[in-house]
Order: structure tokens, then sequence, then C-alpha cells
């Protein structure tokens, strides 16, 4: 713990864990946090406050690298704690938090950030990950100089006693919606959740490199703990994007259904048009589907939730640059690469991936349908190491390589052809 005085002469603390130099392991995890003696202190439910605060520090620990700023003079959006006494006065009269500061002759929200930025600056964590379900805490942050490379919202319960106060800050300030996620996603995949664009990708092989026999058999490969940990990544993202041999060798739904989320777009690439109309993504309507097929294919009838969209085929079938553009075209800008072999290899081999999740099973194949595969170097001096982190999957060890080549670079600006 650690207190700080800033120019006003107010008195901050903050509660921290690990090391939170930016560059040292990613961004750490931040709460900036408001102080609210009513609900920190004292356990009032008529705000999320007290909530806030706890899931945030049970977040940090979970990670085990992370802090929270503990703001004072933050009461009642920065008017006082007598002045939100009067203006609870006002709410209980029917006014919502907003229109009660406004009345008392105060801003909706009079809270400034100079000293948190600069408390975080003074750390060396000028590259975060957020806490916070509050876009203009984030804005703030980034006007002062504090790098907001994700923001996640937590998951604190909602009450009777706040359903009032938490449905005026989705409604008039913007707040995010209530969190789908858990605390044990934000813990495993904080670098990757929030809003920012990233492209994923997700393999699941033998310990020889094979995602199937020579027959294709490859459904029972990994653990039932590594398929819940493929339901997580697709409840992070906008689009799963498969190759054609995927969809006809497994047939997937490429929905979320081991865990709570809402169902990715299924994005099947598929240059010559081959996958069959009876294949679940192109007749079953749980999630929409977008066909991406070369400019001359011949597309039969499609139902209503499948959107045929045609791209050049080069010498390698459709780039996987042309891909995550057209797809960013649509909104699309976080997407999960999950299969095949060929698919996930073609784009890490075109530097057009973040993050891979390399989950390998206790199993030996001997020979069969490949894995990861990408031209290699000669030597083992020129092998890729990019950073990573390892973490158990029941019976399989899940790898996650940061393929980002300083930890912040844009979609296709990879280590790989970039």
């Amino acid at each position: 713990m650690l207190g700080f005085i800033d120019d006003a002469g107010i008195e901050h603390v903050v509660l921290s864990q690990g090391d939170l130099t930016s560059d040292v392991a990613g961004p750490p995890m931040v709460r900036v946090h408001s102080e609210c003696l009513t609900g920190d202190g004292f356990g009032s439910w008529r705000c999320d406050c007290g909530d806030q605060l706890d899931a945030a520090l049970a977040t940090i620990a979970a990670v085990g690298r992370g802090a929270v700023v503990y703001l004072r003079g933050h009461e009642g959006r920065g008017i006082g704690l007598a002045e939100k006494l009067r203006a609870y006065e006002l709410q209980d009269a029917g006014m919502d938090t907003v229109d009660a500061n406004l009345a008392l002759g105060h801003e909706e929200d009079a809270r400034t950030y100079h000293a948190a930025a600069a408390i975080l600056a003074s750390l060396g964590a000028t590259r975060i990950s957020l806490l916070s379900g509050n876009p203009a805490k984030q804005l703030a942050l980034e006007a002062l100089g504090i790098e907001v490379v994700g923001r996640h919202n937590l998951v604190v319960p909602a009450r009777a006693e706040n359903e009032r106060y938490l449905a005026t800050k989705r409604a008039r300030m913007q707040h995010d919606p209530a969190a789908d996620t858990d605390p044990e996603l934000l813990g495993r995949y904080h670098d990757i959740a929030g809003t920012a664009p990233v492209v994923i990708a997700q393999m699941g092989q033998s310990a020889d490199g094979f995602i199937a026999a020579r027959s294709g058999d490859g459904a029972e490969l990994t653990s039932v703990e590594d398929r819940e940990h493929l339901h997580r990544l697709r409840a992070l993202v906008d689009a799963v994007v498969v190759g054609a041999g995927t969809v006809a060798a497994d047939d997937p739904q490429l929905t979320v259904r081991s865990v709570p989320g809402t169902d990715p777009v299924r994005v099947v690439i598929d240059p010559t048009a081959r996958t069959s109309p009876a294949a679940r993504v192109l007749s079953d309507p749980a999630a929409p589907t977008i066909w991406l097929v070369g400019t001359d294919a011949a597309v039969p009838a499609v139902p209503p939730h499948v959107d045929v969209v045609r791209l050049p085929v080069g010498p390698d079938g459709l780039a996987p640059a042309a891909i995550v553009n057209r797809l960013a075209e649509r909104g699309l800008t976080r997407l999960l690469i999950e299969g095949g072999g060929r698919t996930v290899s073609r784009f890490l081999a075109a530097g057009a991936i973040d993050h891979l999740f390399l989950t390998l099973a206790p199993v030996l194949i001997g020979d069969g349908v490949p894995g990861v595969r990408f031209p290699g170097a000669d030597r083992l001096d020129g092998a890729l190491r990019p950073p990573s982190v390892s973490f158990p999957l029941g019976p399989d060890t899940c790898v996650h390589f940061d393929l980002r080549p300083d930890g912040r670079g844009a979609p296709g600006e990879r280590l790989l052809g970039g």
C-alpha cells in the first residue's frame, strides 16, 4: 500500500500487487476507484461502489498483478459527502442521480483524474487494462497520457436498492451494460478481453503436432476443459473464422454453449463454395454466418442468416489480410481463427495473428492431419520466441503466445511477414 498527496493536498491510496511497469509483462489491471464512504465503508446498496471495489480487489488477486488507485475527494461524483447526502434526499423525492446533482448546482460528474494519471505514471503503469464500465473514465485517463489498451466491466450483483441508480448510469452517462463475463475469464484472458480490435487463433493438437488421425478423427483429442476454454474465446470475439475443411470434417456449430456469452458471427473461408448447404453453419440459424467465397464461385440459394461475401482468390486462396479487412468493414474487428490447421497456419505465416492459444494434449498420434505449420528458420537461433505463458486445462497444457511485435501492434503488424 502506498500513499500519495496531490497538488491540492488531498491524500490518495494505492493497493498494488506485482510489478506494475507496463513493459514488463504487458499492461497491468488497474481499478481507478472513486471514494464512496457510504458504499465502501458503511456497505450502502444505494450504489454499487462497494461491490465494484470488492470485485476489483478479487480480480487483481486472481490475476496476481495490478492495482486499485483509491481517489479521495470523489464523493458523490466529486460534489462532496455533505452534498451527496443532500442529493440522496432529492433522489428519495423522485429525482435520479444526475438530476439531483444538477438541481444542487453541481455538474453531473465533477470528478477529475489528474491525480490518478500522475500516480500511475509515477508507478510506471502508463499502459493499463482498466477495470471500469465507464467510458468517460477511459477517455479522461487517455487525455492525461495513460494508454488504456483494454477496458473491462466488473461483475457485480444488481440489487433492488440500486436498480434505478444503475439504469441511470447506463441511460444517461453511457456506462456499459452489466458484465456477462466472470472473474476467471478476466483473470486468464484480461489481455485480450475488452473492445479493442484483436485477432486470436486457437488450436488443439497432440504432443507430436497433429490435430487429428489420418482418418480425420480429432473430435475428442483435447479435454473438456480445453473445449470450455474454446467457448470462452468465442464469447470474447465478434466473429469466429474457420476453413471449409473444418466444416466438412467436424460440422461445427461455432456457438457459445459451455460458458455465459453471446454467439459470435460465424465466418467460413471457402474459395470454391464447396461447403454443403446441409452444414450446420449454413442450415442452422443459431447465429449469423458469413460465407467467404471467390469472386467466380457458384453459390446455391442460402437462408436469411447466411450472407455471401466474395473476395478475389489468389495463388494460396483468400488472403488473410483481405479477410481481416473485409470483416472490419462490417464492424467485426475481434476475430477468433479457430481452424483448421491449414487456416491457422496461413494466418500465422501472413503475420495476421495477435495471440495464439496452442493446447497440447498428452497424446502421440504418429501421423495424421498436421497442426500449426509455417516456413521456419534454418537454425534454432532464428526460431520465433514470442512472450508466452502456459496454464493447465485438465490433462492438457495451453500455451498462450503473444505475437504482437511490441505488445501493442495493430492487426496486420505481426512477427511474421510484417
